[in-house]
């Protein structure tokens, strides 16, 4: 019968990534969260990373969409087919029905989580989809101690939501989800190449910008890189040359607004649980938690030692993992 019915599945449906991971067989795939559609027939052609390498390349009749915005459902009829898309690579057989677990910001309304209920049963789950929060799963990933009766503090930043949590006794105490992450970051990258260099560049510009160069805390020796892109002006292709410290006051924004969440989440937790967190510190996990610096940023803007989870691009699916295996 479990045959029949399919491979239990734990689902990552990010913002930026999707990643599945298989019980019994762990992280089976980690692909961009986009699909592309030809308006024409208003059909899916790719999804993944085949789709996300058409952003900003595609003709007039090709639209490559990301279903998912600040963590929730944008367009559910291209998420469903996304999420179909995902299942038929890692289930051969065409009629599983896999038993489902997915991962959904904390501060989700009612109705943003039964769309994510309904697009995984349209695309072929078996009822009932469960669903966990993102930065339970993403403690539980980290492995802290969740179940202890002692405060564990976890940040979650992905593309679309960056998630701060408070965690003891298997429940979230204090816990804060806001709309700014990786992609307001990439954002900022964007408006400074535009402002101060008439300069136009792509997200997948500023993601590699970001990566390479990017940081939130002073480096010890600063860096500088050449970037192409179109000049806004006269239109034609331009390279130019940016510096760490630019960057850095460019993304100042959005991490100032992330650190401002962290302090709000530490006031309302309660002062024993406080202690505890000075003395285990907190947890980064995500996408996000990989910009250079952030770590340090964060403990000296807290007081509070900061570390990054040993695997923080996998600690949500991880942790959705053994919820499913605890089923």
């Amino acid at each position: 019968m479990a045959g029949l019915l399919g491979r239990d599945l734990a689902i990552d449906l990010g913002t930026a990534n999707t990643v599945v991971y298989v019980r019994g067989q762990g992280i089976v795939l980690d692909e961009p969260s986009v699909v592309a559609i030809d308006t024409r027939v208003k059909r899916p052609l790719a999804v993944g990373a085949e789709a996300k390498r058409m952003l900003g390349r595609t003709p007039g009749h090709i639209d490559a969409v990301r279903p998912l915005k600040d963590g929730v459902i944008a367009d559910f009829d291209v998420c469903e087919a996304m999420l179909r898309g995902f299942i038929a690579r890692v289930h051969q057989r065409r009629w599983a029905k896999p038993r489902m677990v997915i991962c959904v910001p904390s501060g989700v309304t009612g109705v943003e989580l039964r769309a994510v209920q309904e697009v995984a049963e349209f695309a072929g789950a078996r009822k009932p989809v469960r669903t966990i929060e993102e930065p339970m799963a993403a403690a539980i990933g980290s492995g802290l101690p969740v179940e202890a009766p002692t405060g564990n503090m976890v940040i979650d930043i992905g593309g679309g939501t960056t998630e701060v949590a408070v965690i003891s006794l298997g429940g979230i105490v204090a816990g804060l989800s806001i709309k700014v992450a990786g992609d307001e970051i990439d954002e900022a990258i964007v408006s400074l190449c535009k402002r101060e260099y008439s300069l136009g560049i792509g997200d997948s510009t500023a993601e590699q910008l970001k990566s390479a160069l990017a940081s939130a805390w002073p480096l010890k020796e600063e860096l500088y890189a050449e970037v192409r892109g179109t000049d806004l002006v006269g239109g034609l292709p331009k390279s130019i040359t940016i510096s760490t410290v630019e960057l850095r006051d460019a993304i100042e924004g959005p991490v100032e607004t992330i650190v401002d969440a962290v302090r709000e989440v530490i006031n309302r937790t309660p002062p024993e649980l406080a202690a505890d967190m000075m003395e285990h510190g907190i947890v980064l996990t995500g996408g996000g938690s990989l910009l250079h610096g952030l770590d340090a940023k964060i403990a000296a803007e807290t007081g509070m030692p900061t570390r990054r989870a040993k695997n923080p691009l996998y600690s949500v699916v991880l942790g959705a993992g053994r919820y499913l295996d605890s089923i």
